[in-house]
């Protein structure tokens, strides 16, 4: 029996207060919970209306391929030297903050080869678009503290990518030329001077899979240190037409797994293996086109030809469902440095 055949019963069988009482909470409390955990309108603060109707809950923007190191596992490579204008780049990140867009997350390519661009884009999308968060990924190379001074107050988190603590290895990955640590101190400083999250990014490949990395995260206290197993990605990385072959830093599902063992007691380790990567993330490249095909990259128009961007956002392989089962939700406003956020979507 449906619970409106019961509502309906109990009014005219059981005038009884207590009976219609009882009744009445229940058929409340089934609607309350359908509407908030299965409805599919619920799940457009999360990410979907329909499967072809997508929100931007949190975008990743590759606004630049140019970059001063060459990883050779790197999957978004430098086949052009592209830059949007800022204009342009405003009026796509306002399509796309107007469709839902709540966090956006700068990276390359090496965003700080142009300090000033990827500063204006990040005091834009807190003046102007008040968006709750904006990051920016950077291999930290090129980081001055004078940036820090002049668009800190508009940063939210700055990940740094590090993936081993032996300059022999980084320079193995093709990670700088020995001196690729040497920064994250002053970095890190720079950061809790300026209430900036510090986070880590880590890829975890045949180089340094075998690595403990406890002591010196332990001693650089990231609020979030996110470790992606290496990804091949047709046309980057792989294949026909890539920049870089990454077949040789590959690793077994096995191995990675040794590794998160060995570091799941860090309150700030996040792993991210293949399949959590794959369509879990929304990718705008520097020409403001959506890239994210799983382990396949595709382009699709520029946000800026379209009237209407959600038929873009419907054709990517983009599964909020997953980004969600990764932790693409997190504490990510500087409002939460160093206290527990709780977030309300």
């Amino acid at each position: 029996m449906s619970q409106m055949e019961l509502l309906h019963k109990a009014l005219v069988l059981n005038p009884d207060p207590f009976v219609l009482l009882t009744v009445l909470i229940t058929f409340v409390s089934t609607i309350y919970f359908w509407y908030f955990h299965k409805s599919p309108r619920r799940s457009l603060e999360i990410g979907t209306l329909t499967k072809t109707k997508i929100v931007p809950l949190s975008v990743n923007f590759h606004f630049t391929r140019k970059c001063n190191y060459e990883c050779g596992f790197c999957f978004h490579t430098a086949k052009s030297s592209y830059l949007a204008p800022l204009e342009d780049v405003k009026r796509g990140l306002s399509k796309l903050a107007d469709k839902g867009m709540k966090k956006l997350n700068l990276s390359g390519g090496e965003p700080f080869l142009y300090p000033d661009h990827v500063g204006e884009i990040v005091k834009f999308c807190k003046e102007t678009l008040s968006l709750e968060s904006v990051s920016i990924v950077s291999n930290g190379s090129k980081i001055k503290k004078g940036f820090f001074e002049k668009y800190g107050a508009f940063l939210d988190i700055l990940a740094i990518s590090v993936d081993s603590f032996d300059e022999d290895t980084n320079v193995k990955i093709g990670r700088g030329k020995g001196n690729h640590l040497k920064q994250l101190g002053n970095i890190s400083k720079w950061c809790r001077e300026h209430n900036v999250k510090f986070k880590l990014n880590s890829v975890i490949n045949k180089y340094n899979h075998e690595e403990d990395f406890s002591q010196n995260i332990q001693l650089l206290e990231p609020f979030r240190w996110k470790c992606f197993q290496v990804l091949q990605v047709d046309t980057e990385n792989k294949g026909e037409g890539a920049k870089r072959d990454c077949s040789r830093f590959l690793i077994s599902d096995e191995d990675f797994d040794k590794f998160c063992r060995r570091h799941r007691h860090l309150d700030s380790f996040v792993p991210e293996s293949n399949l959590m990567m794959k369509s879990s993330y929304i990718i705008l490249d520097e020409k403001l086109q959506f890239l994210n095909k799983g382990d396949v990259y595709g382009e699709s128009k520029s946000i800026l030809e379209v009237d209407d961007i959600e038929e873009l956002l419907a054709r990517t392989d983009y599964e909020p469902e997953t980004f969600e089962e990764r932790g693409g939700i997190y504490d990510w406003t500087k409002s939460s440095c160093g206290e527990d956020a709780n977030l309300k979507w």
